[in-house]
């Protein structure tokens, strides 16, 4: 049987594997299962939906319309949904009307948030910046953000519901210094008359390797995808599973003489008569043109290493005198059980991460979903009239 041209297969039973060994690691803090950049390429509201059956009360997923669109599907106000970055121009009134928790890190930031309320007071994180410089109110300017947290919260307008920040996991010193100085802006908060209830400055890494960290929630991401941040550590060496499984087929084939030059630029040159296989994948679908030589796919269970430039929509892979048929599998990335590339290791290979590589598969590559999930509250919205911004998706249900 043929395969599909291009696809990203989603195994919703390994997210849920690892969502349930997470939280079991992390117990008894609460884990906010982090869905930014559409759940790293795996499609936001299938994974939030996996995840709220399986018991998940908070969710973080960066901006609040990305917030707006699983509310507007029904993930309700039971479930706590964590936004951090906000466009200038946004108007909070609709985040504070859905009840979405928004991280807020400077006064003038959190002035829009006041005169954005209504009714209901809106739920507020104040962020410190404890070293990575990206988010987060500095030492100077805390006092002022905390200041009119104050007086907001006290006129009834916002709901302190937490202090964070994020570590920059730089080295032991340097993440227990910056939980240092998170402490003293918490201790000083507290001083100026502010109530924090709950702290979250652990992500997946810190999460994983400093348990004092944890504070009340640990953000989980990456690991939750069954890509652990550790360097040299494997998804099966935590025991959790690759989501996403990459793959393609062979579009076509030919013979070609010794010496032959291959795509672009003719950066790779047959060393003997040999078969090209031509894999429609290409950059445009999240496979980076420096994967040449560095990244092997699989076809049949034998790995073949990519030959010559890999161009917008496809790449070329040197079979030598092998049997490689149009239509056969092809395997870019997926568990490692049968040879291939995990995501790990295709991360690796073109000097990057697990999670640049999955959250780059472009949108013409459909994502399907498969495992028990699919059956419930998942598979009702994906067989919907829903659009899915992220390509096409298909249902697949399987049983053990």
């Amino acid at each position: 049987m043929n395969a599909p041209l291009r696809r990203a297969r989603i195994d919703l039973d390994a997210y849920r594997s690892n969502l349930d060994l997470v939280r079991e690691w992390m117990d008894p803090v609460e884990v906010m299962a982090i869905m930014k950049a559409d759940a790293y390429g795996h499609g936001l509201e299938p994974i939030a939906l996996a995840a709220v059956d399986a018991g998940v009360r908070w969710i973080g997923v960066l901006t609040v319309p990305a917030a707006l669109r699983l509310r507007a599907i029904g993930v309700g106000e039971d479930v706590r949904l964590f936004t951090w970055q906000h466009d200038p121009a946004l108007d909070f009134r609709d985040a504070i009307d859905s009840a979405v928790d928004l991280g807020v890190s400077n006064a003038a930031e959190l002035q829009r948030v006041v005169d954005a309320v209504d009714q209901r007071p809106a739920r507020v994180h104040l962020g410190v910046d404890t070293g990575l410089h990206r988010d987060g109110a500095t030492a100077e300017t805390w006092p002022d953000l905390v200041a009119l947290a104050v007086d907001a919260q006290r006129a009834g307008r916002i709901e302190v519901v937490a202090a964070y920040t994020h570590l920059a996991e730089s080295s032991d010193d340097d993440d227990s210094a910056a939980v240092a100085l998170f402490d003293a802006a918490v201790e000083q908060a507290e001083d100026l008359g502010l109530d924090v209830p709950m702290e979250h400055v652990a992500a997946s890494l810190a999460g994983l390797e400093r348990k004092e960290f944890r504070k009340d929630m640990v953000r989980m991401g990456a690991n939750l995808f069954g890509m652990p941040g550790a360097d040299g550590v494997s998804a099966a060496d935590l025991g959790l599973e690759p989501v996403m499984t990459l793959t393609a087929s062979v579009a076509k084939t030919k013979r070609v003489p010794v010496d032959t030059g291959v795509s672009y630029d003719y950066t790779y040159r047959t060393t003997s008569e040999t078969t090209l296989a031509l894999v429609p994948v290409g950059y445009a679908d999240g496979v980076p043109r420096r994967a040449q030589g560095r990244v092997e796919v699989s076809i049949g269970g034998r790995r073949y290493p990519i030959a010559g430039r890999v161009a917008m929509d496809q790449f070329l892979v040197d079979v030598g005198d092998d049997e490689v048929r149009v239509g056969d599998p092809v395997v870019l990335f997926g568990t490692g059980e049968h040879g291939e590339m995990t995501v790990l290791e295709f991360g690796a290979a073109v000097d990057s991460i697990g999670e640049e590589v999955t959250c780059r598969i472009g949108a013409r590559v459909p994502r399907e979903y498969v495992g028990h999930e699919v059956e419930g509250r998942v598979g009702s919205w994906l067989r919907g009239d829903h659009h899915h911004h992220r390509g096409d998706h298909q249902v697949h249900g399987t049983h053990a």
